[in-house]
């Protein structure tokens, strides 16, 4: 078995470098429907030809589903400045008509 010395100089021999980022809280991923967050992670920074590599390991790993979709925001303005409704009620119409701007402005105009 390795140790993580002999690890860090056969990486090196390859061309290879690798770093320990220091002191990180928390590392999030986001992706379209949900979000894992890493609470309390190792973070290591491999480095090969122009190539930056990120690897996460240990601490406490949560999983959230993203509740609300997420509508660009040219298209909650365009509601909001069409309708004159607040925000929320902009988002809120653009929910219920699945993201179509044209369905959600008429329905807050009638």
């Amino acid at each position: 078995m390795f140790d993580s010395r002999q690890a860090r100089r056969m990486l090196e021999r390859m061309g290879v470098n690798m770093k320990e980022i220091r002191g990180a809280e928390e590392v999030i991923i986001k992706t379209k429907d949900k979000e894992i967050v890493v609470k309390s992670p190792s973070v290591f920074e491999l480095q090969t030809k122009g190539l930056r590599i990120f690897q996460i390991s240990g601490g406490e790993v949560e999983e959230k589903k993203l509740e609300e979709p997420l509508f660009k925001e040219e298209d909650i303005l365009l509601v909001m400045s069409q309708t004159g409704v607040d925000r929320e009620r902009a988002i809120a119409a653009l929910k219920e008509a699945n993201g179509d701007i044209a369905l959600a402005i008429i329905r807050l105009q009638t």
